[in-house]
């Protein structure tokens, strides 16, 4: 079915936006997507076309590609030219976080502000931006579950720089709605650590830890428990939230439900018994954790979680959008599986 409409879906190249893609071209609409060069394009468009085919059941794809930079104005205003809705997924991520936070925190903040601006010139009905539990629950003493109210305190020396540069861009959108006279709408969905299948050998961060665990990177584990949500559910999440009247002006939680690293790693090891011996079960001290994250800058959004009881109340998205996402163990599993088929697990 053929849907008049048209999205613009930025960061296309990424983990979460190709599902979106693929979830938007399922349903009939007309797909734009940016990248900030044409040279992968015809390799993405068979990435796509692959899952489109493989998770959908469809094979009638077709991707505007637009070239933009969110640090950058040019190609922004060429790009939401015809479109009613934005899926606004591309941030700054690295693997490893950066010295410098201003690496990561400007153009988040910026790039979020100059997709609002345009998409609010073009007379875009509705904007989503893809935000992070990480801008609810950092810096702050409480413990126990975590929604929409909370907001995580950029300002606190133990706020890691991405939660800090996820916060202070959300926060930012929220500003310039409140000024903004256009009649466009926001949402944003708020992932937790995003697992799920991947579709090409370029992975997400929240993958790359799965893939660590199993080809024996770390001889222990930390006790760490974290939300978990399979991509293909932040996908269908991201189109609720653009569709359904009543998400308009609200922020969404996406987390399935909450495991242990441990019990990710011992389900792991029963489901490939041949990768078992190298997937760390070994639970580190949390002082250990927390020691070496001094260090170690990707320990640091670990660490200081480390103690703390910690949930993700994902239930307004669930009554309110009728938001049904998969387990954490059917996301842990199918990232894995896709992993290996890839040939990125070494035996």
């Amino acid at each position: 079915m053929e849907n008049k409409e048209t999205v613009l879906v930025t960061g296309g190249s990424g983990f979460i936006a190709s599902h979106c893609i693929i979830q938007l071209a399922a349903a009939g609409y007309q797909v734009k997507a940016t990248v900030r060069d044409l040279s992968r394009t015809n390799k993405l468009n068979q990435t796509l076309l692959n899952g489109l085919e493989k998770y959908e059941g469809k094979s009638d794809l077709s991707v505007d590609w637009q070239v933009t930079n969110l640090s950058s104005d040019e190609g922004w205003d060429e790009a939401m030219a015809g479109c009613d809705y934005v899926l606004h997924v591309a941030s700054p991520i690295a693997m490893q976080l950066p010295k410098d936070e201003d690496e990561m925190v400007k153009p988040a903040v910026e790039g979020t502000l100059r997709v609002l601006k345009a998409a609010s010139k073009a007379g875009v009905k509705r904007v989503v931006i893809t935000s992070s539990v990480a801008a609810i629950m950092y810096g702050t003493d409480k413990q126990g579950v975590f929604n929409e109210e909370d907001w995580t305190d950029p300002k606190s020396k133990t706020t890691n720089v991405y939660a800090k540069s996820k916060t202070l861009a959300e926060q930012a959108a929220w500003d310039f709605m409140e000024k903004d006279t256009s009649g466009m709408e926001l949402s944003t969905v708020l992932p937790a650590m995003v697992f799920g299948p991947i579709l090409e050998e370029d992975f997400g961060v929240s993958v790359g830890a799965i893939l660590d665990m199993m080809n024996g990177k770390y001889p222990i584990v930390p006790n760490w428990d974290m939300g978990v949500v399979d991509v293909r559910d932040v996908a269908s999440l991201e189109l609720l939230a653009m569709t359904k009247p009543e998400a308009a002006g609200k922020r969404f939680v996406c987390s399935a439900e909450n495991m242990f690293m441990k019990d990710q790693n011992e389900y792991l090891s029963e489901l490939f018994p041949e990768s078992a011996s190298k997937i760390p079960k070994r639970v580190a001290p949390n002082w250990l954790i927390k020691f070496l994250a001094l260090f170690l800058p990707a320990l640091k959004m670990i660490a200081e979680g480390l103690g703390k009881e910690r949930s993700m109340d994902s239930s307004q998205a669930r009554n309110l959008l009728g938001w049904n996402p998969r387990s954490a163990k059917e996301a842990v599993k199918s990232a894995a599986e896709s992993a290996k088929e890839f040939g990125l697990i070494t035996d």
